[in-house]
């Protein structure tokens, strides 16, 4: 799982972030989530091997408040572990996505249904070191209102990350478990959560 100093530092800063939001929006939305993540292939040092990551289970928090009758603004928080196997042994990948999005809704009376875009930035953590790079978003989702302040949302996101071939993150000393494949790194996810209004 992703180091709990990096977890508190992201955390914090999306508290802090919010602070002000949390003071003008009318209403107010936090939104748990979990879900299935799938990430992009690495590579052996070789150029040659192509080394799989496995599916992760991401865990999350979405905070939102209401800009218009169908939209939104929302800052997200996303964590995540993949693991992988190398000529090394078993290692990690942990990443954590922060993202501001927009999202409009399009509402059939209980049913509502989510486009998300959005930009920020994704914090790798692997056995070399950590590097921050910058990442897009898309989502499509749905909610399902029980009531006026409880729903229950699905939602199919995809994250693109465009990071550096050349970064040493996997590296420690003068061995290398693996290396990007390509510049852009993707992560797709099926998620499922609860978003509570005040």
């Amino acid at each position: 799982m992703p180091h709990f100093s990096s977890l508190i530092k992201a955390t914090v800063l999306t508290s802090c972030l919010l602070l002000p939001l949390s003071i003008s929006a009318n209403e107010f939305e936090i939104t748990p989530f979990f879900g299935q993540m799938y990430g992009s292939d690495l590579i052996a040092i070789d150029n040659e091997t192509t080394i799989s990551v496995d599916s992760a289970t991401n865990y999350g928090i979405a905070v939102a408040w209401q800009e218009s009758p169908n939209g939104q603004g929302q800052i997200l928080l996303n964590v995540l572990s993949h693991d992988f196997t190398s000529e090394f042994g078993d290692d990690s990948l942990d990443i954590i996505y922060a993202h501001f999005n927009g999202v409009a809704q399009f509402r059939q009376q209980s049913y509502v249904t989510t486009v998300s875009l959005g930009l920020g930035g994704a914090y790798f953590d692997a056995i070399g070191g950590q590097e921050l790079y910058p990442s897009a978003t898309i989502a499509f989702g749905t909610r399902y209102e029980f009531s006026e302040n409880l729903s229950l949302i699905t939602e199919l996101r995809g994250y693109a990350s465009l990071v550096d071939e050349k970064d040493n993150i996997f590296c420690k000393s003068e061995n290398c478990s693996a290396q990007f494949d390509d510049t852009l790194w993707v992560d797709t996810t099926i998620s499922i959560g609860f978003a509570y209004k005040f």
